[in-house]
Order: C-alpha cells, then sequence, then structure tokens
C-alpha cells in the first residue's frame, strides 16, 4: 500500500525538483576525455599483459611443468592429426 503511494506521489514531485540544465551548460571537458584514454591504455595494458602470461603458462605446459609429459614439436603436430 504504502509503495503504491510512492509510486503515484512520486512522479508528481519529480519535475518541481529536477532541474535540466540548459544544453550550453553540459559538456564532457577534457578531464573526462583524458579519464577516457586513460582507462583505454590500462585495458590495453591488461591484454597484454594476459597474452604474456598464457604465453608463459603454454611454455611450461609443453616443458612438463604441470606434471605431464614434456612435448616435442612432432608429438603435438602427431596428436592433432587423425590417424592414416
Amino acid at each position: 500500500m504504502l509503495l503504491d503511494v510512492v509510486h503515484t506521489v512520486l512522479p508528481l514531485l519529480a519535475p518541481l525538483v529536477d532541474e535540466v540544465p540548459e544544453a550550453e551548460d553540459v559538456k564532457a571537458g577534457s578531464i573526462a576525455f583524458l579519464l577516457f584514454i586513460l582507462g583505454l591504455v590500462a585495458v590495453a595494458l591488461l591484454g597484454w599483459s594476459l597474452v604474456r602470461q598464457l604465453r608463459k603458462v603454454e611454455d611450461a605446459r609443453k616443458r612438463g611443468v604441470y606434471g605431464g609429459e614434456p612435448e616435442t614439436g612432432d608429438q603435438s603436430q602427431d596428436a592433432a592429426r587423425p590417424p592414416d
């Protein structure tokens, strides 16, 4: 019941307190652009670091660090090829 009253009264009160700025008063600014560029740089660095770590893990797996047999270059290609 109280929720119904809030849903009824709130739309009536919102226009009284919600002041919309003029179009010329709204701008993103150079600080927002700088933060956007810094965010892009951060994502690029995280992606670069992830690729490096995944390459290290793949190299360690091929060397048998995780308990499997060390792979040679011929074994990985033979495993992917179906038997004749």
